[in-house]
């Protein structure tokens, strides 16, 4: 995932860096007043996201089975958790019972 996480803020990175190139070099228009750094941030990322999408599918596809994996293997450790609860409750219960017959037929 952070393998993912990385390479999309690389590609962020170069379309910042090449629309800032275009912006500079007068190709793309500057955005009104002092907003040119917000206009190029936002054309970045108008134009990572697509590049994004297809470039990193094959990585996008790794970090959802790892993904998946984790909340399968989470998903096990907790059902076992559970049987191992209900298993130490019903001794506990079955020695409470078993200790309450005991004291009722003494105390009788």
């Amino acid at each position: 995932m952070l393998r993912y996480t990385l390479m999309r803020l690389g590609i962020f990175a170069g379309c910042f860096l090449v629309v800032w190139g275009l912006v500079y070099a007068e190709i793309l228009p500057r955005g009104l007043g002092d907003s040119n750094l917000l206009w190029v941030l936002l054309l970045a990322l108008v134009i990572s996201a697509p590049i994004s999408f297809v470039v990193l599918r094959k990585e996008r596809d790794r970090a959802s089975a790892n993904v998946v994996e984790r909340v399968e293997r989470t998903k096990a450790n907790l059902d076992a958790n559970r049987s191992q609860e209900d298993r130490a409750d019903d001794l506990a219960r079955a020695k409470a019972n078993g200790q309450g017959g005991r004291t009722q037929t003494q105390g009788s």
